[in-house]
């Protein structure tokens, strides 16, 4: 679990978690791919928070396959708008086609 940095330094903004996976709105639906991005203390956290998010956007199902912390700002959307939402407490659910 990631709480602090690993070097001496203390983080000037929120760590934002990126959790990669797949979605299901309906029991027999095929899945919806998604990349989600959230701030929050630690992974658990925003697994969590994650999961909450999709279930309020009518999700029954999830398979979150990856996680990981963005150490830089990304600057191609739909990724960056997603980031500064994270940024603002949002939790930014991209949807893949």
């Amino acid at each position: 679990m990631i709480s602090q940095p690993d070097n001496d330094n203390s983080r000037e903004q929120p760590m934002i978690f990126i959790i990669i996976g797949k979605g299901y709105e309906t029991k027999d639906a095929e899945g919806v791919e998604l990349h989600i991005l959230l701030a929050a203390p630690d992974d658990d956290t925003a697994v969590r928070e994650a999961l909450n998010a999709l279930s309020e956007e009518g999700f029954i199902e999830a398979d979150l396959d990856q996680i990981g912390v963005l150490t830089e700002e990304p600057v191609e959307e739909p990724h960056a708008s997603a980031y500064q939402g994270a940024l603002e407490g949002e939790v930014s659910i991209i949807r893949f086609n």
